[in-house]
This record gives structure tokens, sequence and C-alpha cells, in this order.
């Protein structure tokens, strides 16, 4: 399987790539007032508005560094309506994608109950890369449903 790598600090993380539309550079973001701190912003991606968590604040409690590799990870998701939305997620020396075999993957041993979408370590040489989990990581975020509601209740209207 094709998967990204990046890193927090100096940990280094991987996600598969199959979710990923597109790594785009950090751009100047929208603040969301009242947002949970791992909220990054707003990021208009070609005129559709994404929400940009960052990474690092979420999984480690500090902000992404903001380097020359930082980059936002657009990817893609579909809500239980099935229509379709792009959440961008930034993290910090996104340098390459790999191929890798799922058996490259072993379970930590440990389940984390706040942090279900840390899965699987991939073993590499002397490193242990954390494997994040893209299809639990929206049920991390509480601030999705509200968006939802917000955007029905303005249909109603």
């Amino acid at each position: 399987m094709l998967v990204l790598l990046f890193y927090l600090g100096d940990t280094m993380y991987t996600m598969k790539c199959d979710r990923v539309r597109e790594v785009a550079p950090i751009v100047k973001l929208k603040e969301v007032p009242h947002a949970p701190d791992y909220v990054a912003g707003l990021f208009n991606y070609r005129g559709v508005i994404v929400p940009v968590i960052d990474l690092r604040r979420l999984i480690q409690g500090q902000p992404c560094e903001i380097r020359m590799s930082t980059r936002i990870i657009l990817v893609d998701y579909v809500k239980e309506d099935n229509t379709p939305y792009i959440l961008g997620l930034m993290a910090e020396r996104v340098t390459e994608t790999a191929r890798r075999e799922e058996s490259a993957f072993v379970a930590p041993g440990l389940h984390m109950k706040e942090a279900p979408y840390l899965g699987s370590l991939m073993m590499e040489e002397t490193e242990m890369i954390q494997y994040v989990d893209l299809d639990l990581l929206p049920e991390s975020f509480q601030f999705l449903p509200a968006l939802e509601d917000m955007h029905h209740e303005k249909e109603h209207h």
C-alpha cells in the first residue's frame, strides 16, 4: 500500500494515501473563534472551505512549527448523508510517499480511547513509525456534527 510519511515534532508518523487528495503548501488560515485548539483554521481550497486540523496539536498538544516543509494534507471524506467533504491535516516535514506491505505494521498492544486513530506501528530499521488511521480520525472531532447542524438550520429557515 502507498503511505505518506510525515513528522510531528521529532516523531515520524504515517497514513495511507488512499484518501489523500493532495498535499498542499501551508497558507494563511482563517481563524475559527471558539473552536478547539487543534483546529488551525479554515483553508480556501479551490473555492471549497476546508477545516484544517493541526495534527501535532491534536496528538502531542503543541502546535505544528511552520516550516518550509509544513504542509496541509487534504483528505477526502464522505458524511453520513453521502455528501463528500474535505478535511485538511496540518503536519510538519511532509516529505515522501513510500510503498509498504500491510505486514510491516504491528499492533502496539495498547488502545487509547482518547485517540482511536493512533493505530499500529510500522517498524522501519530502528524507528517505530506511528500509523494515523484516517478512517477513525473524524470521530475524534467534536465540531463536525455542529457544522452539520448549522448548515441544516439555515436550510430550514
